[in-house]
């Protein structure tokens, strides 16, 4: 199973994070090993004191697919859900500042939290789905998919011209604004069309 996350995608967040809009997809990959394990807490690694939240709409990949038109992108999902994709912001800051790889900052251990998986069918249309993140049960980060500068059909297209896409895979679509620091007794829920679909602790 593959993660790949596509950064930069909601122009409000571009803006926090004073970052150059980009004129395609920005791509990177979390390991297997950084997916979250079902009903364990997220333990703050020691290697950070800036670990940021980032709340994603995610969709898991139904059917092997290569160079795939975005006309066609939507038979290869069927299920859609949210998740955290978690930022050591502080580590990541320095390895850009040299122009090195920063996946180290979001690949580490834990550091993908996938909630519970919805059919898309459901949904009238994937263009204007709600999602949110509370923490604490105060709303901290609340976007819509209508906001997306490459929507799901389109990130399923670009993505697969430089990898195959494999059942199972997993992409996390871009965070809006609002991500911030988490600290230790933080309770995160995330909801999909006001449907919560994860709940972690943080220690």
């Amino acid at each position: 199973m593959k993660i790949i996350c596509i950064g930069r995608n909601y122009a409000k967040h571009i803006e926090e994070l004073k970052n150059e809009r980009p004129d395609a997809p920005v791509i990177f990959l979390k390991p297997d090993s950084a997916v979250l394990l079902k009903q364990h807490p997220f333990v703050i690694p020691e290697f950070s004191e800036e670990i940021h939240h980032e709340v994603e709409l995610i969709v898991k990949i139904n059917k092997v697919g290569k160079y795939i038109d975005a006309k066609f992108a939507h038979k290869y999902y069927d299920e859609i859900s949210v998740g955290i994709d978690f930022t050591a912001r502080d580590l990541q800051a320095k390895l850009k500042e040299k122009g090195l790889p920063w996946e180290i900052a979001k690949g580490f251990d834990g550091s993908a939290v996938i909630g519970e998986f919805l059919n898309k069918n459901q949904f009238s249309s994937l263009e204007n789905l709600t999602f949110e993140l509370t923490n604490n049960q105060n709303t901290v980060q609340k976007g819509n998919t209508s906001a997306m500068l490459w929507k799901i059909d389109e990130i399923i297209s670009y993505v697969s011209q430089f990898f195959t896409l494999k059942i199972g895979d997993i992409i996390f679509t871009g965070t809006p604004e609002g991500v911030a620091v988490v600290q230790p007794d933080d309770v995160l829920e995330g909801f999909l069309e006001g449907q919560k679909l994860f709940r972690i602790q943080v220690k």
